[in-house]
């Protein structure tokens, strides 16, 4: 149980990482940069030989730029165009940083110029370009898949036509050694190039030997993923290292003379995050649901945690498909209970009866939500079976989110309060009942604020005068407080008990970047107008209510066999993978960087 609440919280914490690597300035703001950073150079190239006049030292400024542009688009357009990372606006970026790291070896060097002479300033900015190279090599190494040709190009292209421009300055410069110079500019990529290797095939081998995974093609599919939202190379990792596993999907289908309604549960995370793996499940099968059967579905959450991310779209498929086959069957049951709700301490259980089976819902709001141990499930359904029932349908509402995450405190008031709920509802006389449904997509809310491409979907369930709101957001969880409002008004309007669940997608994780993005995205409300949020839900069941019509249930139980899953191992490599290859990045740099750095002083020393 501690496990599994380890590693899902490892797992958000490389979605909160990962969403907030960097934010790449917009094309217009990296140029910008690149020609401010470029003509401070040429600005300081005139009070170092100012003979040369103002007009001269800033004519090496627009140089500077010219070449900057011209590296950067032989890099687009022909070393690395079948790169999606490297688009002009990514790899002006990395000028305007390479820019930003070179400018303080020739400030410094300006400043030495005075008491020593001008050759230290040429002798810094010298500097200045292995430190560019090297950190070009890192970046290009780490993050590109090209040919090493075309990533050893794209690595000394730009920093090379930029120290001509450089040295073509230094030519009228007196005291400055032609030769000299020539032999370090080509020395120095050397020196470069060598510590680079150094430091890369350290860090290759550390996630080989420690988690027998290839540090550098696994973080490339992630930058994959970021810059360019190719799912792809991180799903054929997965399925590569990943294990077969039979997965189950228990779910209820309500028809009238045509289909109306379906609350789906697979036995499945909607993760690991972005659009990797079974993350867009619900919204997937929501749309293909509906499309077969022209009516209205939803994917609330089951009883599970990130040990069930599925490896790729190929295995939402196989599911998508086993339970579109399965669900062709006709509907038969035509009792239901009324909705009935146990508690125990904070945890609450809202538990239904169609026919035979229950469908029963877990929340600790206001407290935390989050995934749930999969024997929490079984338990219920030992329990629906001891009551004579035949099976249960079991969903976590996962709908309350706060800074402190203590399920595991709170798993024996669940199993009371299920017990509870399921008694409650068994004792309750079954009625004929009616079913309404309906899905509304705000078009004020994204998958930026929280919202996944599922929208907000209600099933209203009516029996006797009880009328029960099912309300299902494609959302990863919610604010702790904000469930309490949604419930509210839906009595006010005529609705209760309901319930209010969130299908834990993880659509919206590792999208947003920034401070404000605390867990890697935004949980519903964190940015969204409530007031706004509960009127679209509020009208949606509205909606749902007035096409209510009399329906008989179908719960269906099945098991795809065979479906790939991501692995509880191989998530938790992955989850610790980042940090520690940022602490073996931080124990190598000062001694790999150090060492270079006094081959390069040496070097400049004895030519």
């Amino acid at each position: 149980m501690e496990g599994k609440s380890a590693l899902n919280r490892s797992i958000d914490d490389v979605s909160k990482h990962y969403s907030s690597m960097f934010s790449l300035p917009s094309t217009r703001k990296a140029l910008l940069a690149v020609a401010v950073e470029c003509m401070v150079v040429g600005a300081v190239a005139f009070f170092v030989a100012p003979t040369y006049g103002l007009a001269g030292a800033l004519a090496l400024g627009v140089l500077l730029i010219l070449l900057t542009l011209t590296a950067d688009l032989i890099i687009t357009q022909l070393l690395l165009r079948i790169d999606p990372i490297y688009s002009i606006r990514r790899t002006l970026a990395l000028s305007a940083v390479g820019w930003a790291f070179w400018l303080p070896f020739i400030l410094i060097g300006l400043a030495l110029k005075f008491p020593f002479g001008t050759i230290y300033w040429v002798k810094l900015c010298l500097v200045g370009y292995a430190v560019v190279i090297t950190l070009r090599g890192i970046v290009i190494i780490a993050t590109c898949s090209a040919a090493a040709w075309r990533k050893f190009m794209a690595v000394l292209i730009n920093p090379l036509l930029c120290i001509i421009g450089f040295a073509i300055f230094w030519a009228g410069i007196p005291v400055v050694n032609q030769l000299q110079t020539a032999l370090l500019i080509v020395l120095f990529p050397i020196v470069a190039s060598v510590a680079v290797y150094v430091f890369t095939s350290s860090l290759e081998s550390m996630g080989k030997k420690t988690f027998g995974i290839n540090s550098f093609p696994l973080f490339r599919a992630f930058m994959l993923n970021w810059v360019a939202s190719l799912n792809e190379p991180l799903e054929e990792l997965f399925e590569k290292t990943g294990r077969d596993a039979d997965v189950k999907v228990n779910f209820l289908k309500f028809d009238a003379s045509q289909p109306k309604a379906a609350i789906i549960v697979p036995q499945v995370h909607y993760g690991p995050f972005k659009n990797v793996g079974s993350s867009p499940l619900p919204w997937l099968m929501k749309r293909e649901f509906e499309k077969e059967f022209n009516c209205t579905a939803c994917v609330p959450l089951g009883i599970v945690g990130h040990e069930l991310d599925l490896a790729s779209q190929t295995q939402n498929r196989k599911i998508i498909t086993q339970v579109i086959s399965q669900a062709k069957s006709e509907s038969t049951a035509d009792f239901a209970s009324p909705a009935v709700r146990g508690t125990q301490d904070v945890a609450t259980a809202t538990c239904q009866i169609f026919g035979d089976t229950a469908f029963l819902s877990f929340s600790l709001a206001p407290e935390t939500t989050e995934d749930l141990p999969q024997e929490l499930g079984r338990i219920v359904s030992q329990e629906a079976e001891k009551l004579g029932l035949k099976a249960a349908v079991v969903t976590n509402a996962h709908n309350s989110i706060t800074d402190v995450v203590e399920v595991e405190k709170y798993v024996g008031a669940l199993r009371v309060a299920a017990t509870q709920s399921l008694q409650m509802a068994v004792s309750q006389p079954a009625e004929h009942f009616m079913v309404g449904a309906a899905t509304v997509y705000p078009k004020e809310f994204s998958m930026y604020d929280g919202l996944g491409q599922g929208g907000i979907t209600a099933t209203v369930v009516q029996v006797g005068q009880q009328k029960t709101a099912y309300v299902v957001i494609d959302g990863n969880n919610m604010v702790s407080g904000l469930r309490e409002k949604i419930l509210s008004a839906l009595t006010a309007s005529g609705f209760s008990p309901s319930e209010v669940l969130t299908t834990d997608t993880h659509t919206v994780s590792a999208l947003s970047s920034g401070r404000r993005v605390k867990k890697g995205y935004h949980p519903i409300g964190e940015a969204m107008n409530h007031n706004i949020l509960i009127n679209y839900i509020v009208d949606v069941a509205k909606k749902a209510e007035a096409n209510m019509e009399p329906c008989k249930s179908q719960a269906v139980h099945l098991v795809v066999p065979k479906v790939r899953i991501i692995g509880e191992a191989y998530l938790q490599a992955l989850s610790t993978l980042t940090h520690k290859s940022i602490q073996k990045a931080k124990q190598l740099a000062p001694l790999v960087f150090g060492l270079e750095g006094l081959v390069l002083v040496l070097l400049l020393i004895l030519l």
